[in-house]
């Protein structure tokens, strides 16, 4: 009767699983209800390390601006510790290289002068490509193809596979990049030691550079990034939307930004959206900011973080040797697991892979760990979870010895043990039969000489 009553709980239970897993995870599943336009795009959940949609993530098109994170990081990691005092000079022969070609600038002159910092908001806020320059050429100490190395060995070292780079600012069509190597840009700089400051710049939707030699008074410049300003942003805006960097060099957009919502947090990146994709009536399209609006609307209104597992309840038991008490040891999970879930299921739609041995030896302590679980949802493995002892167990001596000399008794050692005093007996046997054979020779010998 115990084993039917299990029987039918798991059933039960396996039929829920089937029943959550095939109205939630398929119907709504890691597939959006629409089809991005967009060439790639790739979403992580940065608190599960989840890919929660993914669309050739591994295929290099142009970078665009969008270089001009990598600028960033090297600017960080040179001038990161004092990005006032150091004043860098918009040398004329770096304009060389933005002039003529209808570039996005903030307005900076030949010979100003400019700290780090001025330079960091003109890069991420309208996405100057003077400033990328400039940057460059102090840190590379005006060697731009210096700098452009750097740049590829930065990518190269954080894990870019298919990145490279030939200029600072990404008006070289030549730059390329994945939606999968700039999610690991975004997030070395959302880790790195001057994340905060990055943070903070990033979600600025205005900022005021300093008067200069041709600039007698402080001027503002606004950001390209409309999803992170209420004032500005009009339909593109979301209130969940922390910052990021637009690019753009034709008729598509890309944009890689990152979320926050109900200590949820994502990173996302949409690379090449058309002009097409862009269903607003605004003159100016912004199709990649678009795309990322409706993207991530659909990840926070279907998915959430929840707990897989619970760690006050047994997930399993296994069988237990050498115990009076009990015959099956129960095991609960070492942790929750938190992941990302269909909003309206729970973790009973996460498959389960048990690594459990076959039985269990008394004596076990509460907390030793006996196995693993593996849970895997919607075909994609979430992660594994030791399975602890939920009691301690002592050791019955009795039962311990019965078994160790049935052991024994039933060993190949034991088996062989008998053999061989079997053979003794027997040839032990057969050297009496012999001795009294040979005795009754002599006897007999004895008697015919009488």
């Amino acid at each position: 009767m115990k084993h039917l009553k299990r029987f039918s709980a798991a059933f039960l239970a396996l039929c829920l699983t089937f029943c959550l897993f095939a109205g939630s995870v398929q119907a709504a599943g890691f597939t959006p209800p629409f089809e991005p336009q967009c060439e790639a795009a790739y979403i992580v959940n940065t608190d599960t390390n989840i890919i929660v949609y993914a669309k050739n993530e591994d295929t290099p098109l142009t970078a665009a601006s969008l270089t001009k994170l990598v600028t960033v990081a090297l600017l960080f990691q040179t001038y990161g510790n004092d990005l006032d005092s150091p004043q860098l000079v918009a040398s004329s022969y770096l304009f060389d290289y933005v002039y003529g070609k209808d570039a996005s600038h903030a307005d900076i002159r030949q010979n100003e002068v400019l700290s780090p910092r001025n330079l960091l908001y003109a890069m991420m806020l309208p996405s100057a490509n003077e400033a990328a320059y400039i940057a460059a050429a102090g840190i590379a100490n005006d060697n731009i193809d210096n700098f452009v190395y750097m740049m590829n060995a930065f990518v190269k070292n954080i894990g870019c596979t298919n990145t490279v780079f030939y200029d600072p600012c990404g008006l070289d069509e030549r730059n390329t990049t994945t939606a999968k190597d700039t999610y690991l840009i975004l997030r070395y700089l959302l880790q790195c030691e001057w994340a905060d400051v990055f943070k903070e710049v990033a979600h600025t939707a205005s900022y005021q550079m300093p008067a200069n030699l041709k600039h007698s008074e402080p001027y503002t410049i606004f950001t390209t990034d409309k999803m992170i300003d209420e004032s500005l942003g009009g339909n593109f805006y979301r209130s969940y939307t922390q910052g990021g960097k637009t690019g753009s060099l034709g008729d598509w957009q890309n944009y890689a930004g990152w979320h926050s919502q109900d200590g949820e947090n994502y990173i996302s990146v949409v690379l090449h959206s058309p002009n097409s994709a862009d269903l607003n009536e605004y003159p100016t399209k912004r199709p990649a900011l678009y795309e990322t609006g409706q993207l991530m609307d659909w990840v926070y209104e279907n998915f959430s973080l929840q707990a897989a597992l619970d760690t006050g309840e047994p997930i399993t038991e296994v069988p237990i040797k050498y115990s009076a008490d009990t015959d099956t040891l129960m095991l609960y999970p070492a942790d929750e697991m938190l992941t990302i879930l269909p909003a309206d299921g729970d973790g009973s739609v996460t498959q389960k892979t048990f690594d459990l041995p076959e039985f269990v030896s008394a004596p076990v302590k509460q907390g030793d760990v006996i196995g693993t679980v593996t849970l895997t949802l919607s075909g994609m493995e979430i992660g594994t979870v030791d399975l602890l002892a939920g009691r301690d167990v002592d050791r019955n001596l009795v039962l311990f010895t019965i078994q160790k000399l049935g052991e024994f008794f039933g060993s190949l050692y034991f088996r062989i043990i008998l053999v061989l005093l079997l053979l003794a007996a027997a040839c032990y046997l057969g050297w009496l039969f012999w001795q009294k054979y040979k005795n009754r020779n002599i006897k007999k010998v004895r008697r015919r000489r009488r």
